[in-house]
């Protein structure tokens, strides 16, 4: 399973030109689901992404997380974060999930961040969306369980 997560001062998700999900400062997290992925890994991930320190303390040193920090949380499926792109110029989407299965893992990363306390919006599974933020820093990390 793999987070692309992004520390932003603001993002949104739109389905056919509506907002469905929108945070202020927090993460981004573009999240891809493999194969081999289960529930375990799922939480794992989940665990990192809402505990790692990419927010500024007082001395604007990385040392706070997305909770310490007051942050939201913005949980976006891509499905092309598992894509293998080593030969050719098209991408290979072998490895990734079946649709069924990378669905509901995608619901339980996001329901484990939603049980941490922190506000957690979301895209629409399969859905061909518009995400806009505001990358705040640019800080942006790839998490892979």
């Amino acid at each position: 399973m793999i987070a692309l997560i992004q520390r932003v001062s603001a993002a949104s998700v739109a389905v056919d030109n509506q907002i469905i999900g929108e945070i202020g400062a927090g993460l981004l997290v573009l999240l891809g689901v493999e194969k081999e992925d289960d529930d375990q890994k799922a939480r794992r991930l989940c665990d990192k992404v809402l505990g790692y320190r990419v927010f500024g303390d007082e001395n604007d040193k990385m040392n706070l997380n997305v909770h310490q920090a007051g942050g939201s949380v913005l949980v976006v499926s891509q499905f092309t974060l598992a894509a293998d792109t080593r030969k050719g110029m098209r991408p290979s989407f072998s490895g990734g999930a079946v649709p069924a299965e990378a669905e509901r893992l995608y619901n339980v990363f996001s329901d484990c961040c939603r049980a941490s306390g922190i506000t957690t919006a979301s895209g629409r599974f399969a859905a061909n969306m518009q995400v806009s933020l505001v990358n705040d820093g640019p800080v942006t990390f790839w998490l892979q369980v």
